[in-house]
């Protein structure tokens, strides 16, 4: 049962435009969802919001619908892309990959919970495939900042800057979301070791085996990983 204070608020409260009562229900969904995920009940996001429960049925369909709005703004890879477009490109290849790899660590540990919910819902049969979309545009925008970062030493490297784009992508991922129950987890620093050096001892006063060119020349040749 509503407080006194709560139905006097609401009373208080001025009749929004349609767009402006689902940004303002999304804006108070996206925390619920960090805390709750997708058990997150109408209930919730109502007294959150401070409207009543009815209220999300007349800007969005289903519940449903209103998660998957939620997600889609929470999960916004702007923040990231304009950091890694911020990344200085006069700076050394390891140095960009170690600042490109924390980026990318720091956005998917902060919404792993989320990044889980979203994966279950596009796996429903009844997925808009809209969300769908978005979620692919968003991988796409990401590897094509990631390969941006990495172009401008392309020739020091045997494989394509879009292939080392994913194998950097695919070794923060299983960072965050691998199946083993480590809680260590590694930062971007020692993920980029480990893609650029692997794990083979270097003898003191050796440097790393110099890459063969004809190796990059047959990456871009078969189109990479």
């Amino acid at each position: 049962m509503n407080s006194p204070e709560q139905a006097e608020r609401r009373r208080r409260v001025p009749a929004m435009a349609p767009e402006d009562r689902r940004a303002a229900l999304i804006a108070a969904t996206v925390p619920l969802l960090h805390e709750h995920g997708l058990d997150v009940s109408t209930r919730q996001i109502a007294q959150a919001a401070g409207v009543a429960e009815g209220t999300i049925f007349g800007v969005f369909s289903d519940k449903n619908s209103l998660i998957i709005a939620a997600l889609g703004q929470a999960l916004d890879p702007r923040p990231t892309l304009d950091a890694l477009a911020a990344i200085d490109p006069g700076t050394g290849l390891r140095d960009r990959l170690t600042a490109a790899a924390t980026l990318i660590n720091e956005r998917f540990t902060g919404n792993a919970h989320l990044m889980s919910a979203a994966r279950v819902l596009m796996l429903a049969s009844d997925a808009p495939p809209e969300a769908a979309e978005r979620m692919a545009r968003s991988r796409q925008s990401l590897l094509e900042a990631l390969t941006a970062v990495i172009e401008p030493d392309a020739g020091l490297l045997r494989r394509s800057p879009g292939a080392v784009a994913r194998l950097l992508l695919l070794f923060c991922g299983a960072n965050t979301f691998g199946p083993f129950g480590d809680p260590r987890r590694f930062d971007g620093g020692e993920i980029v070791s480990l893609l650029l050096d692997g794990l083979l001892v270097i003898p003191a006063g050796h440097d790393p085996p110099a890459v063969p060119l004809i190796a990059a020349h047959q990456d871009h040749t078969h189109g990479g990983a």
